[in-house]
């Protein structure tokens, strides 16, 4: 091959490269606010407290509230807020008015005392079984005038713990309701086997002036997930699920006729999984609280009626053109000439949470430059079109524990702050 001939060759193979690399490049992902974000922004801009924020829209929640109340009426079921999913008082008000509950579940000490006070009408069950010594601090803090021990079931998943809850009702000469937790396939603790079951029902029994046994509780969360083909439909799963439970239901009615009775609260699922239950008879009430506000965790097939009703909202703080990496400096300009969703960078108020970017559009965390819980960056296309006050929407990977990170809930109906809603204070007396 002569030169020239090496020459053009080489052009070609040079000019493959460059098309091959472009196709290899990051499409632009930027889009402005929609219609829904755009009002959502001008609202927070004009009336908003220009700081990291969680909203509720009302309207969303509404809407999440007439799909639970659907599949309750198919089901027959009663349900049962989780409270540290919803942790506001006003926020689960709000749904048991629009529900029609009086039940609750609750997991936390601190929020245990604060619930008992709020609603001292409602039926409050344990989601988790707590340290014997939690039970003493809970009486040590409640503030109310009349005893809330006949409103709450004590979980219990073992007799050596229903044991240490007996010595506590004694010490009180209270009567304490005890519902105790089955493992029913989550393998998380609880009753595995009927002989660990007669062992607390043979407590219960023989201490009725302290102890009542008040139902049983089977959380099968992973009925819901999306989990591989190859372990089984959700349908199969609910099966399982369904058959262990009544495998307890059965050796209690049969061994322990006199525990057993009308009334006794028989609760399972939990959001992933509540609409599975439309298809059996055994269990009482349904346990719901995230499938309300739809934190991104729960985007699965079994939920696909429900829509996100919460946002947090950050407001920019700087806006600094092409990412720019600190000690790289010009070198930086590679990474924004490559890909189209590093030619603008924002820093917002506040960040690292765990939150999902949802408006606008294509915004982005930097793993090169790091997190931060003061001023994130966040890289996008300029077609993002944020300016400095524009805000930055995220949707909360879960509801506990993120909901009570921003101070006051803002309520919102039709675009526009209606409320505000104190959040329950996490380790403080109730």
């Amino acid at each position: 091959m002569n030169r020239r001939g090496f020459l053009f060759t080489g052009l070609l193979g040079g000019a493959a490269i460059v098309t091959g690399a472009a196709w290899l490049r990051p499409a632009d992902k930027g889009k402005p606010y929609t219609a829904y974000f755009e009002a959502l922004n001008a609202e927070l801009k004009s009336t908003g407290p220009m700081r990291p924020v969680l909203l509720v829209d009302l309207d969303r929640l509404d809407h999440n509230i007439d799909v639970v109340n659907a599949s309750l009426r198919r089901s027959g079921k009663a349900l049962r807020l989780v409270e540290k999913s919803l942790p506001s008082r006003d926020l689960l008000q709000y749904i048991a008015s629009r529900t029609g509950t009086d039940k609750l579940m609750s997991f936390h000490q601190p929020f245990l005392n604060q619930t008992a006070g709020y609603f001292p009408q409602a039926d409050i069950l344990l989601g988790k079984p707590l340290p014997a010594r939690s039970v003493q601090v809970f009486y040590q803090q409640h503030q109310g005038q009349t005893d809330p021990t006949a409103r709450i079931q004590w979980l219990i998943d073992t007799p050596e713990r229903l044991y240490e809850y007996l010595q506590v009702a004694q010490a009180r000469n209270s009567r304490f309701r005890i519902n105790i937790e089955l493992d029913v396939g989550l393998h998380r603790g609880g009753v595995a086997d009927n002989s660990t079951l007669n062992v607390l029902l043979g407590l219960i029994e023989d201490n009725p002036g302290y102890l009542e046994f008040a139902g049983f509780m089977g959380y099968d969360p992973f009925v819901g997930m999306e989990l591989p083909p190859v372990l089984g439909s959700p349908e199969t799963l609910l099966e399982k699920v369904m058959a262990r439970y009544q495998g307890f239901v059965d050796f209690t009615r049969t061994h322990y006729p006199a525990l057993w009775r009308d009334g006794l609260a028989l609760n399972t699922a939990g959001s992933a999984s509540y609409r599975l239950h439309e298809t059996e008879n055994l269990s009482t009430e349904l346990a719901v609280g995230s499938a309300m506000v739809m934190p991104s965790h729960f985007d699965l097939p079994s939920l696909s009626e429900h829509v996100p009703a919460a946002f947090i909202a950050s407001p920019v703080l700087k806006s600094t053109g092409p990412v720019n990496i600190p000690a790289l400096d010009g070198k930086s300009k590679i990474f924004s000439w490559w890909d189209v969703n590093q030619r603008a960078s924002y820093f917002i108020y506040g960040g690292n949470w765990l939150a999902d970017f949802a408006a606008p559009e294509g915004l982005q965390s930097n793993s090169l430059y790091g997190r931060s819980s003061n001023q994130e960056l966040v890289n996008a296309s300029p077609r993002v079109g944020l300016e400095v006050g524009d805000q930055v929407f995220l949707r909360p990977q879960q509801s506990e524990s993120v909901l009570l990170q921003f101070g006051d809930i803002l309520a919102m109906r039709g675009g526009k702050i209606v409320e505000h809603w104190p959040v329950y204070r996490d380790g403080s007396p109730g």
